[in-house]
């Protein structure tokens, strides 16, 4: 029998699929990526087709182990990491879609979250799911669909339907049908499962009235859940992890132990403090959330979620048409020395933390016939650092710790120049790996632990190499005019629209 050798890691975006195969030694030995079609049927609506993406994820899965010149029985095992709170309904005897997947960005359930909380069921929400209420997760969008899409709520009530986020669906899909399953940290952004009980929570169903029938299983981020079917995948392996991007990407950089930040540049910009098996209570609304379930142990986070991190720089790219790419962004941010005052908020759907306002848009202040395209460039990516900075303002209060530095990831924190900012403009050493794919690698080192594929975490901390330190270089008095400047410009993005 060959030797296992490989661990395949399925990278399920918000724009694009990836599949990645890393070694024993955690180096990647081929990849593939491919993008698919973003649907807006509405302003603030955002949808994908559930069929596509999945083909969309087969199909790099596929491409990834050909590029590699390996055989599928060298492959130990198979994880996923996905693009959390965005959700699909479907038939469960035909495995159709009833709907397109309505993706976490989308806006369109706002009025039923303001709902939720003059019905005074804010705290609530907030003290059995450490989640404000928000279009942002899950909830609402099932409970849309069931209101809205004609038979579909028929379907939930006979017991024809089911419903998941994107793990849900990727796994039920290359199981053939066979495995309905969901993990703690994915579970706990539906705003649907109680994190303390670690259990659907039958009063959340009851009020948002959505079945428990439909809902999957929810198990641990690291074990064997299935095998790839071969007449969907042409070939069988376990399929041993599941695990939200965010929670990926923290586990990925390290960040074992409480205390450990990290900051991922991704569509959106994610700031994720470990703060071990006690939650903490966010009085800044951010988030508490499950940093993983590992060995029926569970560890929490505190999180501060952006909308719009390095989705900015596509916009620009293919709304606007100023760049061709993003490195060029970073080449026209480099040819000024600064924005010459202009502060763009990327508020294109809402602000998150720690504002939480659906109702934000984006917004450029501070425009004078001096202002290029150049200046434009800098200030989108200014813009991301300091939606960061709102986050980690809070988290140290939260906390009631300072932060001694911040592990950076994903494609947008490879800017040079965008690193620097964020530093200086944090005040705080920045600190990104050789490897900057860590949700990838988060979800492979887990499916790699789940089959003793590697031994523990202390040896997965061993691959961790540093690329390169930004430390801070700006004066406190620009760094304080500067962010100041930016806290002015939000409040002229928010509260712009009203349904």
């Amino acid at each position: 029998m060959p030797e296992k050798k490989y661990i395949v890691a399925l990278d399920q975006g918000t724009t694009s699929s990836r599949a990645v195969i890393f070694n024993k030694s955690a180096k990647k030995i081929a990849s593939a990526q491919q993008e698919f079609k973003q649907y807006y049927p509405q302003p603030g609506w955002v949808e994908h087709d559930a069929e596509e993406l999945f083909l969309c994820q087969l199909s790099v899965l596929k491409e990834a182990v050909q590029e590699a010149h390996i055989e599928p029985d060298q492959i130990a095992a198979l994880g996923i990491t996905n693009q959390r709170e965005t959700v699909v309904l479907w038939d469960k005897h035909t495995g159709k879609p009833v709907y397109h997947a309505i993706v976490w960005q989308c806006r369109r359930t706002a009025s039923l979250a303001d709902e939720l909380i003059m019905d005074g069921q804010g705290d609530v929400i907030r003290a059995k799911t450490g989640l404000l209420p928000d279009a942002y997760f899950s909830g609402t969008k099932i409970k849309w669909i069931l209101d809205n899409v004609p038979g579909v709520k028929k379907k939930a009530d006979n017991g024809d339907l089911l419903a998941g986020t994107i793990d849900t669906w990727l796994v039920w899909k290359l199981s053939g049908g066979k495995c309905h399953i969901t993990d703690y940290t994915n579970a706990c952004r539906t705003m649907l499962f109680n994190i303390h009980s670690l259990q659907w929570d039958d009063d959340l169903l009851k009020l948002l009235g959505i079945p428990r029938s439909i809902l999957p299983k929810v198990r641990d981020s690291s074990c064997v859940y299935t095998t790839t079917d071969k007449n969907v995948c042409g070939f069988e392996v376990p399929v041993a992890s599941v695990i939200g991007d965010q929670q990926a990407a923290l586990f990925g950089q390290g960040c074992c132990s409480s205390g450990e930040t990290k900051s991922t540049y991704g569509t959106g910009c994610f700031l994720l403090m470990n703060t071990g098996t006690v939650p903490v209570e966010s009085t800044h609304k951010l988030l508490t959330t499950i940093a993983l379930g590992k060995n029926g142990r569970i560890t929490y986070a505190l999180e501060g979620s952006v909308f719009i991190g390095g989705a900015v720089i596509k916009w620009l790219r293919d709304e606007l048409g100023l760049i061709k790419n993003a490195h060029e962004c970073d080449l026209l941010a480099e040819s000024v020395p600064d924005s010459n005052g202009v502060i763009l908020v990327p508020a294109f759907t809402g602000l998150g933390a720690p504002y939480w306002d659906p109702y934000a848009r984006g917004t450029i202040v501070g425009l004078t016939r001096g202002v290029n395209k150049a200046h434009i460039c800098r200030a989108a990516l200014e813009a991301i650092a300091y939606q960061v900075k709102d986050e980690l303002e809070c988290m140290k209060e939260d906390a009631a710790r300072e932060i001694s530095s911040v592990k950076v990831d994903g494609g947008a924190c490879v800017s040079d120049i965008m690193m620097q900012f964020q530093s200086d403009i944090l005040n705080t050493p920045v600190y990104r790996p050789k490897n900057v794919e860590t949700t990838a690698t988060g979800a492979a080192f887990l499916a790699g632990l789940a089959v003793g594929y590697w031994k523990d975490e202390k040896e997965l901390l061993d691959f961790w190499k540093i690329d390169h330190i930004f430390t801070p270089e700006m004066e406190n008095s620009k760094r304080s005019s500067l962010y100041g400047q930016w806290k002015l410009a939000v409040e002229r993005a928010k509260n712009w629209v009203r349904n």
